[in-house]
């Protein structure tokens, strides 16, 4: 079973918020979109879940189209907050569930999972308004995954969360993984998609920019990042043939480069110098990628 997007775009009015995008995304896989505020991410989800229709093209799962009959099998999880703050958590979760179809013992079963599995059994009482933002997130998202779903759809699932509140709700989502669960995920902080993705799409004013495995992505960059720690002045480097660009650090510096013979000709400028505490040789970091296809007119 896959999510199968073909050539599909979609305009409002004179203007066209995603062009062209053709993705499959595979079962039990964790698929991530990156893309700057207004990139079409957005937009694309609601096409999945059939919320809007396409202007051209289609989305299937399993070969058939997405309409009001597969959308239990989807969760959705969305960047704005959905639930009602007046409300129970427990109420809440119950009236949710029930509009997918699932009868209240389950329901109630798979919140005590969940509750426990966040370590807040005690907020199944609790209103919504009563808890903190990272707590409401872990609600929305028990709501998003309640009825097991066989694809999910994240919105920025760790926007503005804490650190402790972030690793909670990755581990999570790698369960939901490993258990069969697909996965589509937004973000804008490229280091969640490089941990948790192993295929990406980068969209930009509403088409793929890049689109593949962020392996085979990064070996076809080409280029690599160097960084060097060492108790002399490493500026000198910048001048090195083949070095794009350099990035001073309190301790060091990082260069990237063509390629990995550049990194032979640093590693030889330096020897002799004095005491090199560092010499390392990376892949492109998803980050450089982003910058680099984006451009100028990203903005965090």
């Amino acid at each position: 079973m896959s999510l199968q997007i073909k050539n599909v775009t979609k305009r409002f009015g004179n203007f066209t918020a995603v062009n062209d995008l053709s993705i499959t995304i595979p079962e039990r896989e964790m698929f991530g979109f990156l893309g700057a505020n207004g990139a079409g991410k957005t937009t694309t989800f609601r096409m999945i879940l059939g919320l809007l229709d396409p202007s051209n093209g289609e989305i299937t799962w399993d070969g058939k189209p997405i309409n009001y009959e597969t959308s239990n099998i989807i969760g959705y999880l969305p960047e704005e907050r959905g639930l009602y703050p007046k409300m129970k958590v427990r109420d809440q979760l119950i009236y949710l569930g029930r509009l997918r179809g699932i009868d209240k013992q389950t329901i109630i079963k798979e919140m005590k999972y969940w509750l426990e599995r966040f370590k807040v059994p005690e907020y199944e009482t609790k209103k919504v308004e009563e808890l903190s933002k990272g707590n409401q997130q872990k609600i929305q998202f028990i709501a998003s995954v309640i009825h097991k779903p066989k694809l999910l759809i994240l919105d920025e699932p760790f926007s503005g969360l804490d650190p402790v509140n972030v690793e909670q709700l990755k581990d999570a989502v790698l369960e939901l993984k490993n258990n069969g669960t697909s996965i589509v995920f937004s973000s804008h902080r490229m280091e969640h998609v490089e941990e948790l993705c192993e295929h990406l799409c980068i969209m930009h004013h509403g088409s793929p920019v890049v689109h593949g495995s962020l392996k085979d992505i990064k070996r076809s960059f080409g280029r690599k990042n160097v960084t060097v720690e060492a108790d002399f002045d490493l500026s000198f480097l910048e001048q090195v043939n083949g070095v794009i660009k350099s990035k001073q650090r309190a301790d060091g510096i990082t260069l990237q480069v063509e390629s990995e013979d550049v990194s032979q000709a640093i590693f030889l400028q330096i020897q002799g110098k004095g005491f090199v505490r560092k010499f390392e040789l990376e892949e492109p970091s998803l980050n450089d990628i982003f910058i680099e296809k984006v451009g100028a007119s990203y903005h965090e």
